[in-house]
């Protein structure tokens, strides 16, 4: 055999052996639950400054277009995506809501 994949072997062999146990944590839900709900408002906080910041750059596009076709039309597909982009952002915090308070209710966790 290969002397790559007896080494190898062997040494999975010994890890297995001298693991020690890994005790589960106490399940405190809300701990969690808080983590995970400041991630996602950081996170639709940023995404919000992202979207008001095109927001400005397609509206300074737009004004500065002196009418140019293409310039104009990029400037209106900037406000158009980026009040998509927005809406999703906005519709994904808020079903992130809505199923953190369903799942609190379904556990039966305490507040």
């Amino acid at each position: 055999m290969n002397k790559k994949y007896i080494a190898f072997s062997s040494l999975a062999i010994t890890a297995l052996i001298f693991a020690s146990p890994v005790y589960a944590a106490s399940a405190d839900v809300t701990k969690i639950e808080t983590f995970i709900k400041s991630i996602i408002q950081v996170l639709v906080t940023l995404a919000g400054l992202i979207s008001a910041g095109f927001f400005v750059w397609g509206g300074v596009g737009y004004m500065t277009s002196s009418g140019n076709p293409e310039t104009l039309d990029r400037s209106k597909k900037t406000i158009v995506y980026s009040a998509i982009g927005l809406a999703v952002v906005l519709g994904a915090f808020v079903l992130t809501n809505v199923i953190a308070d369903l799942a609190m209710g379904a556990f039966g966790a305490t507040q």
